[in-house]
């Protein structure tokens, strides 16, 4: 459970509120108010404090509250950006926004690098890399030998770390990324433009695997 209030976030956000999160991200005004329902039906789902809880995010995510995935801790992190071990209303809007359709692929991207960068070091090493690979699989119900994931990510950092200094780095990332742009489809939930879809999106990414890495 989170250490916030269970006092601070019960009311929708005042229009002031929520046109200024329409100013400052790619969420629209009509769908910063259709975001707020769906927010509130995830943190009222069982602490019912308007907060969305760790438990209450992996039970959106997989109808399991106690289900422990990698994958969704990070997402959860990412969006927690005041480290409170919430999620408030803003901090879902405007994390949520990295993966509207309208949001540039620059931001896109960087939010994926901040993903896969799990000790938040600033680079990717091998080890977080693979720690992702594995989590991405077991989303994905994908079964594969450990020959075969050492494959993958050697192949993607043959093709990723351009000098060579076994990490790589944001613009590397960018480099790579841009190069094989299905990578960040998961990145982008076309649903978010039309907020009429009852469930809680999949962040799941539907990896595939080949000679050239993880996808």
């Amino acid at each position: 459970m989170g250490c916030a209030s269970s006092k601070q976030f019960k009311r929708a956000p005042r229009h002031g509120d929520a046109a200024l999160l329409a100013k400052e991200t790619t969420v629209s005004l009509d769908e910063v108010k259709a975001l707020y329902e769906f927010f509130e039906k995830i943190s009222y789902s069982i602490f019912k404090d308007g907060l969305i809880h760790k438990e209450e995010f992996q039970l959106a995510l997989f109808r399991n509250s106690n289900r422990k995935s990698l994958f969704a801790d990070r997402i959860f992190d990412l969006f927690d950006m005041k480290r409170n071990g919430v999620i408030e209303f803003d901090e879902f809007a405007r994390s949520l926004q990295f993966f509207h359709p309208d949001t540039p692929m620059a931001d896109k991207i960087a939010f994926a690098f901040r993903l896969y960068d799990l000790r938040g070091t600033g680079s990717i090493e091998r080890e977080e890399l693979k720690e992702m690979v594995l989590a991405i699989l077991n989303e994905s119900d994908l079964l594969l030998s450990d020959d075969a994931v050492e494959q993958m990510v050697d192949q993607t950092f043959k093709e990723a770390d351009l000098n060579g200094d076994g990490k790589i780095d944001p613009d590397e990332w960018k480099a790579f990324t841009s190069a094989n742009p299905a990578l960040l489809n998961y990145m982008t939930l076309p649903y978010l433009k039309d907020m009429t879809m009852p469930s809680f999106p999949s962040f799941v990414l539907y990896s595939v695997t080949g000679d050239e890495g993880l996808y």
